[in-house]
């Protein structure tokens, strides 16, 4: 089976690359820098990039649950992402996989890919047609890579950056980019990033795996957006996680998950709305109404999205309710817009 999948998947990619004596059309330039990793504790697979190209995640970034992680760049094959994984999926290394989509790559010079599978095992290439500076760092588990970098200090300073910093996969994998940016980066300059991280167990619902999936498509600054998107990825993830433990009647934990999200993002009225309508729905009114006040007070729309949810079947309709809802709104914002 697992041969047969090898044979099929092959000549997949001798057709989308360029053959020898053919015409030669190379792929998108994704000058870049990246590391992918497969977190030791978790089992947790990632893949961050940072680069001077537009877009930069859509084509280099790839992972999926239980399989493991891929990174293709400088000129990119984007191939060698769902065809890495689906040589991992089907059990072999992340060696195994890349030296075999190597082998059917006649641009192989050109590109620079690395890999990581569940069981940890790494690969990376780097072609020597690569422009300069270019190199790649494999270490336990993880590997950075990049190439047309203003100097040839990027990646090693990467892997320390990884292999040193505190926290989370994702607070490692953004450190990794961050000290890649304070070696110089890449020589042209930035324009975009992204960062994907799955669980290392699938459910079998890889459509639904994606623990984390970021990107900054254009900005004078990505790796500082990215960290701000990360910030606020995390406050909804609190969020979330108080929704769970209301639904298992752990009022307790459920109001310290609400309130970690508010502190993560203070100016976002919304975490603490539906934090708030899950409380009153949930049985713990005084507490979701005390919550309403000062969404209200920060913005008026709020009264009227409440009006709201009670055709959308999302509050009772009880009219006591909703006169005791709308009791800590400012008095002049209580319009009916019916």
């Amino acid at each position: 089976m697992q041969r047969r999948l090898l044979v099929l998947l092959v000549p997949v990619l001798m057709l989308l690359s360029p053959v020898p004596g053919g015409s030669a059309t190379v792929e998108r330039p994704m000058h870049t820098y990246s590391i992918v990793a497969r977190d030791s504790v978790t089992g947790a697979f990632g893949v961050a990039v940072q680069s001077h190209w537009f877009s930069v995640g859509a084509r280099v970034a790839w992972a999926e649950a239980g399989v493991g992680a891929v990174a293709t760049q400088s000129f990119t094959e984007v191939s060698y992402g769902p065809l890495g994984l689906d040589l991992m999926r089907a059990g072999k290394t992340a060696p195994q996989a890349l030296a075999a989509l190597l082998a059917a790559d006649p641009q192989r010079e050109v590109r620079q890919v690395a890999m990581v599978d569940a069981q940890g095992n790494v690969a990376a290439h780097t072609g020597k047609n690569c422009i300069a500076a270019f190199g790649d760092h494999p270490g336990a588990q993880y590997s950075v890579q990049a190439n047309l970098m203003l100097k040839d200090t990027v990646w090693d300073a990467m892997a320390t950056a990884y292999e040193t910093t505190k926290g989370d996969l994702a607070e490692r994998l953004l450190a990794a980019l961050e000290a890649a940016q304070r070696e110089g980066g890449d020589i042209r300059g930035r324009q975009s990033a992204a960062i994907v991280i799955v669980p290392g167990e699938t459910a079998g619902r890889p459509w639904a795996e994606r623990t984390m999936d970021l990107r900054v498509e254009d900005s004078t600054e990505p790796l500082v957006e990215l960290r701000r998107l990360i910030g606020v990825h995390r406050a909804y993830e609190r969020m979330n996680a108080g929704d769970d433990l209301m639904a298992v009647g752990d009022m307790p934990g459920a109001m310290k998950a609400y309130g970690d999200a508010a502190r993560l993002l203070p100016d976002n009225p919304e975490i603490r709305y539906w934090a708030a309508i899950t409380m009153i729905t949930s049985g713990q009114e005084k507490e979701g109404i005390a919550y309403l006040k000062d969404v209200f007070a920060a913005d008026p729309n709020w009264v009227e999205v409440t009006r709201r949810l009670v055709p959308a079947g999302l509050l009772p309709d009880d009219p006591a309710l909703m006169q005791r809802i709308l009791a800590v709104a400012p008095k002049e914002f209580l319009y009916d817009a019916r």
